[in-house]
């Protein structure tokens, strides 16, 4: 099979850039005595790439409980549920576990706290600290909290630096690792005073990741969407814009000369509505368009407009009816999530493997 046979729209995954994509992020890590990476599968909640991206069933980071029950059963043991967890959930996590699995959960509430180390089943959490983003977290210094209220469920120490998308330059970026590498430690260390064992201090973003100076102190870094890279992220330094993996299939449905603009059956459903780079230094709208091969073409057309199935790429030639074009995406995390599978490439237009998705929550 062939690109140019696959009905649209669908994800194109090249399997040389994902390979190269993750062995950069593999040797930034390594950079770090003593730390280990845990990469976030929430973008490509794949087993096939699990196995690339954590060889061996190493530990790996997931978002959903569907994720953790896919990977569990493929043989990723251990794992943390990287969003906050609620005490109704909790009788899932301790069923994974029980089977075998060693999922942790996260929290920053007392309460939650609480009903983890009251629960009969065997759960591990750690605590979400806030290092800046302002989303999930206490602030480091009140940590200890929840900490006690865990007991002897503590793992340790969770943060995550979403600002860092916010930067703009290697320095800036450098900076923002450190505040965030500054605060894990600072609660892992007053948890420690207080008498508590913390045996994980976990953080991580691609950028901050990537352009951490130092990570004294930290046991691991979560990263995940470095492996397929998007056009935000090229624009953050995050990998070169050559260096994106992931794409999206798509077929021209209509012609429209008038508004120099072709009609495609990619539209938000395929692309999302994700207009990340709207405040970056480039806007690419809605995507990037590419040629099927998935090189530069069309003088750096965009799509303009999105409807539900329906995309508008401009300024582009009038092409016929039927011809395929790949687009690079936004936000690959929020591409991918509508799509079931992804068509593997390897430079080429053969397609040499289909590689499942786990999907919903």
């Amino acid at each position: 099979m062939r690109l140019e046979d696959i009905p649209t729209p669908a994800l194109v995954l090249d399997l040389g850039i994902l390979k190269r994509n993750l062995a950069h992020m593999q040797a930034a890590v390594a950079r770090h005595r003593d730390v280990v990476l845990r990469p976030h599968m929430k973008t490509a909640k794949s087993r096939a790439v699990a196995e690339l991206a954590a060889p061996g069933h190493g530990p790996i980071t997931v978002s959903t409980l569907a994720e953790a029950r896919y990977f569990a059963e493929g043989g990723w043991r251990d794992q943390i549920y990287g969003v906050g967890i609620t005490p109704q959930k909790l009788d899932a996590v301790a069923a994974l576990n029980a089977d075998g699995a060693a999922v942790k959960v996260i929290t920053d509430d007392a309460e939650v706290a609480a009903a983890i180390a009251a629960h009969p089943g065997p759960i591990e959490a750690l605590v979400e600290v806030d290092v800046g983003e302002g989303r999930g977290g206490v602030p480091p210094e009140a940590a200890l909290e929840v900490a006690r209220a865990l007991g002897d469920r503590l793992a340790g120490i969770f943060t995550h630096a979403g600002h860092s998308y916010g930067g703009r330059s290697d320095a800036e970026m450098t900076a923002i690792a450190e505040v965030e590498r500054a605060g894990a430690v600072a609660a892992a260390e007053a948890l420690r005073e207080a008498g508590l064992k913390v045996r994980i201090v976990s953080l991580g973003s691609s950028p901050t990741a990537l352009h951490a100076a130092h990570l004294d102190g930290i046991t691991e870094v979560r990263a995940g969407v470095y492996m397929f890279g998007d056009l935000f992220q090229a624009q953050l330094g995050t990998h070169a814009e050559a260096d994106i993996a992931m794409t999206v299939l798509a077929s021209v449905i209509g012609r429209k000369p008038a508004r120099g603009a072709l009609l495609l059956d990619a539209g938000a459903l395929a692309l999302s509505k994700d207009r990340s780079t709207e405040k970056a230094p480039h806007d690419y709208g809605f995507g990037k368009l590419l040629d099927i091969d998935g090189l530069p073409a069309f003088d750096g057309a965009l799509v303009t407009r999105v409807h539900q199935e329906h995309g508008e790429a401009a300024p582009m030639p009038m092409l016929a009816v039927g011809a395929k074009l790949r687009i690079a995406p936004n936000h690959t995390c929020l591409t991918a999530a509508a799509h079931e599978c992804y068509h593997v490439v390897d430079g080429g237009r053969e397609v040499i493997a289909i590689w499942e998705r786990v999907n919903f929550w």
